[in-house]
């Protein structure tokens, strides 16, 4: 896992009030007992501090309250059909790069073409959807990406 991933794990782990060794805590994360600590320096940089106990029976222990996100979505839980359309959206947010996109509305049955500037890769519910300014509505909207025809990055860049 990345670095991120296991200081988040690590917070999650001791956000239980219970108390670790860093072996455990090493074990669990599937690291040195070393980077247990370099993960603990980097929640104490961000103003989360963890006790340690020092002894035989010693570890760490978080005497604050930390809301840690829940890891609640998994890869077979998140809904796309296709994985090009994502792949190009990526691509145009990394260009900042305009998309001409036909976008269809199930409820009314059509489509529209737009001309958007991406922003962000969202999660809308279980599915995966971009964040972008609409040319045509001239607002930020909320695109679906299954609900896209087609795509396609346009020469233009946007600020």
């Amino acid at each position: 896992m990345s670095k991120v991933s296991n200081v988040l794990m690590m917070l999650e782990y001791l956000s239980s009030g219970q108390k670790y060794s860093i072996k455990d805590l090493a074990t669990k994360l599937e690291v040195s007992p070393r980077m247990v600590r370099v993960y603990k320096d980097e929640l104490e940089k961000a103003g989360i501090y963890i006790e340690t106990i020092k002894g035989p029976y010693g570890g760490y222990v978080l005497n604050q309250n930390v809301n840690v996100p829940k890891r609640f979505i998994t890869p077979s839980t998140i809904n796309i059909e296709n994985k090009d359309f994502l792949n190009i959206i990526n691509k145009a947010l990394k260009e900042k790069r305009k998309c001409f996109i036909e976008y269809f509305y199930p409820d009314k049955q059509s489509t529209s073409k737009r001309i958007i500037h991406p922003y962000a890769l969202i999660l809308l519910g279980n599915e995966w959807g971009v964040a972008a300014y609409c040319e045509l509505k001239k607002e930020i909207r909320h695109f679906y990406i299954n609900r896209i025809k087609t795509i396609n990055i346009l020469e233009n860049y946007y600020n």
